[in-house]
């Protein structure tokens, strides 16, 4: 028996969201639909011109542990607190979530990450993300015994950012498959494929990632191709699983010559994408960890991504096993 189903690894970020209009991404130079790497400097004129605002603990992978745990999942995490007032709610938050959380935290500054996300009309998210202290997440923040013992380790392409988390990562992979688990990873945006297209293909094509997660709009950057088509084709021939959501469509799950197309879970309104490709990768791996099908998986990870789509801020704000049942999918 394994302890964990899923063990997530990734910026640990509280979340401050607040709703805006285009305008005003135009006005503070903000790249709508992206995660926007800042300074501490401009974190705190973002933070002064911000509108009320909820704040909730966030980062991409937190968010995945907590899905998964939502699930009734057993999830872990790792990542980088400080010991301030955010550090202290983070962990409050991701611990009351049932995720175990013991990753050390380091002094006061660099101060715990913060991304400030502004959401338009049309529900869309746009993060300014100031890493603080997630740069710090290194080796020895690794805790073997719980990569030994989760089925499945998952961080998110963020991670190639900061430096030090690399290491982090290869040294999770190395216990991993020592110990026959699998590793799995999320591209997280097109602009992070940008930047480490040539690493993501070589995690995948050396087996060091075994599952991938991608949107669409990533797929087609890691192939630098405009071919959707292309990108699917390649991106089966680089890894073992790899799962591309299509936004409105659903979702793309292959493995090999195995091809399932997923329709996306339907939703009431479209209030905040925030997260919904993180509970894509909770519903995903929750029932791939159980013993579920392909096509099953994809439908769990749609419904988790609908629920989320539905409310503001990243973490579910209800039961996704009570609804997964309601659906007949546990």
């Amino acid at each position: 028996m394994t302890r964990f189903d899923v063990l997530t690894v990734g910026n640990a970020i509280v979340d401050i969201i607040a709703r805006c209009n285009d305008q005003f991404l135009i006005d503070n130079k903000i790249t709508k639909a992206a995660m926007n790497l800042i300074d501490a400097e401009r974190a705190e004129l973002l933070y002064s011109r911000m509108g009320p605002a909820l704040e909730a603990s966030g980062g991409s992978a937190g968010n995945t542990a907590a899905g998964v745990a939502n699930f009734g999942g057993r999830a872990a995490y790792f990542g980088k607190v400080a010991e301030d007032q955010l550090g202290e709610i983070f962990a409050h938050d991701i611990r009351a979530q049932g995720v175990h959380y013991q990753t050390k935290a380091k002094g006061t500054f660099p101060p715990t990450a913060r991304s400030m996300i502004f959401v338009t009309e049309d529900g869309e998210r746009s993060m300014n993300t100031y890493l603080g202290a997630c740069v710090e997440l290194g080796p020895e923040d690794v805790e073997e015994n719980v990569v030994a013992d989760a089925k499945v380790t998952y961080f998110e392409g963020y991670l190639w950012d900061p430096p030090r988390a690399k290491e982090a990562i290869r040294e999770c992979a190395r216990i991993a498959h020592a110990n026959g688990r699998e590793m799995s990873m999320t591209l997280s945006d097109s602009f992070c494929v940008g930047r480490y297209r040539e690493e993501f293909l070589d995690l995948m094509r050396s087996g060091t990632v075994d599952i991938v997660f991608a949107n669409s709009d990533e797929a087609l950057s890691l192939y630098e191709t405009e071919d959707f088509e292309k990108a699917l084709t390649l991106i089966a021939a680089d890894c073992k699983i790899a799962a591309v959501t299509t936004g409105k469509d659903g979702a793309v799950i292959i493995r090999g010559n195995e091809r399932y197309i997923v329709d996306a879970h339907p939703i009431e309104e479209r209030v905040d994408t925030t997260g919904a490709g993180d509970l894509f990768a909770a519903g995903f791996l929750f029932g791939y960890t159980q013993g579920r099908s392909l096509e099953d998986c994809g439908k769990l990870g749609n419904l988790a991504a609908a629920t989320v789509i539905e409310q503001i801020g990243p973490r579910p704000m209800q039961s996704l096993s009570e609804k997964a049942k309601k659906f007949g999918l546990l």
